[in-house]
């Protein structure tokens, strides 16, 4: 019988605060366990990197591919971060320096048709004993989102069979997924020759791990407060016996020098983006949640212009700061909007867009001080909403562009791509035609307008 143990990680981030701990407890952790005769898989499930961190948006995700190369890793699979906050181009060079395998079935190239070409469909890893564990790895297919980017995503449901036919039962499969805690229960009940479902996307917790089916499933959390670890008993490729547990990042010690490397780490992301100059303000933009401060007012000029449209609301939390007046650089303009978001332009007809100024009507009190988590969002309160273009009476008529609408007539407005993914606008995804501007980042669309309107020279 051999002893088989797996490190895994999940949903980092960025959250580098918690990487001095991270590492030190991997790397001593792996040598512990094999002085007690374990061999020792290490593995990391996606979303390692978040564009809301100024060195991950400065290097498109290669500093976290740095971090990573410093344990060792045995194989990774791809998050939605790396998958849709990259370019298709940047995620192609993502891993060029990477020291450890990629893991991912569920992605293909859609001008080649094949999968990229640096995944893995599969991973097999040979146990010094002659066990054979057999890793792989899926990602949550965003279908409306990867095809924008030149990825087509296949579905697990659809994918998973594929993979089991080529199998044999002398194996011990380990899955790697991005796909969240619904899918991996589901996975697990249609598909119980999975011996092991490591889990991640929905950030959930299973500090002692789930049993369904024959299948053991293991989930450390996220942003790096927790690692995990399962353990296996193996014999001639069979589990006899599978434990899952994981330990608190913030019981594990803290040295001298962490807090000055995180401060170098932060300084590095913010000096790189601070070298691009962008504009030059004539006076401060503020911001606030409440009330049209100018930032919001220049925003949604930047959103009409970026979209075509003679119409564009936008919700007050997206700003972070406010704009001092002078020079305006990228680092600044992170700093008030790090959210993955893009310009989305949206064509509904007359009815469906007076019913969708209804559902902001009727919700824009609540939203206010609401704490919006997730979609892209990387802020705290979602605000007030604004309109340009758009007016409403005392008798809920609607104006577009000064005109009364017409239920019958179509009309095109800059939203935001985060509203289709939110439940306050259904009208949004269930009746509007998005096209969603996914070639630019929000803080990208205003830069571009910012240059134009306030040049440098």
């Amino acid at each position: 019988m051999e002893k088989i143990a797996i490190l895994h990680t999940n949903d980092l981030h960025s959250h580098f605060e918690n990487w001095p701990r991270i590492k030190r407890y991997l790397i001593s952790e792996k040598q512990k366990l094999e002085k007690q005769g374990y061999f020792v898989i290490t593995v990391d499930l996606g979303d390692a990197l978040d564009r809301a961190d100024p060195l991950t948006d400065a290097t498109n995700g290669k500093a976290n591919v740095e971090l990573l190369n410093e344990i060792g890793y045995d194989a990774a699979t791809i998050g939605n971060n790396e998958g849709l906050t990259n370019s298709k181009d940047q995620l192609n060079h993502l891993y060029d320096d990477a020291n450890f395998d990629v893991v991912l079935a569920n992605i293909v190239d859609s001008d080649t048709k094949k999968r990229p070409y640096w995944a893995h469909e599969t991973k097999m890893i040979n146990t010094p004993a002659g066990n054979h564990i057999k890793i792989y790895g899926l990602t949550a297919p965003y279908q409306s989102t990867y095809t924008l980017e030149g990825w087509t995503p296949i579905d697990d449901q659809e994918k998973i069979p594929e993979l089991l036919d080529n199998d044999k039962d002398d194996e011990v499969l380990v899955l790697l997924s991005h796909l969240g805690v619904t899918q991996d229960r589901l996975i697990a009940k249609k598909f119980p020759r999975f011996d092991v479902i490591i889990g991640s996307h929905t950030h959930h917790l299973f500090e002692h791990g789930e049993r369904d089916n024959q299948s053991l499933l293991a989930a450390a959390g996220k942003y790096g407060y927790y690692v995990g670890k399962v353990t296996l008993e193996v014999e001639n490729d069979h589990v006899i016996n599978s434990e899952a547990s994981v330990v608190k990042t913030s019981d594990l010690p803290v040295e001298p020098e962490d807090s000055k490397w995180l401060d170098a780490l932060e300084k590095r992301g913010q000096d790189i983006l601070a070298q691009s100059k962008v504009a030059k303000l004539d006076e401060k933009m503020d911001n606030g949640l409440r009330g049209k401060p100018r930032m919001v007012s220049e925003f949604l000029s930047a959103m009409k212009e970026k979209a075509g449209t003679k119409a564009a609301i936008v919700n007050n939390g997206l700003f972070l700061h406010a704009l001092p007046k002078g020079i305006v650089d990228k680092n600044q303009l992170h700093q008030i909007l790090p959210h993955s978001m893009h310009v989305t332009k949206t064509t509904l007809s007359g009815s469906d867009l007076w019913r969708m100024v209804m559902e902001m009507q009727k919700n824009w009190k609540f939203l206010i001080a609401y704490e919006q988590k997730g979609m892209g969002f990387r802020g705290k309160y979602f605000g007030q909403l604004n309109y340009d273009g758009i007016d409403v009476d005392d008798q809920n008529n609607v104006y577009f562009d000064g005109k009364l609408i017409d239920f019958n007539q179509t009309y095109e407005i800059a939203l935001l791509d985060h509203y289709i993914f939110i439940p306050f606008f259904p009208t949004v995804a269930i009746k509007g035609d998005n096209n969603i501007l996914y070639d630019q980042t929000l803080r990208e669309v205003f830069a571009s307008y910012l240059s134009k309107k306030y040049p440098l020279e």
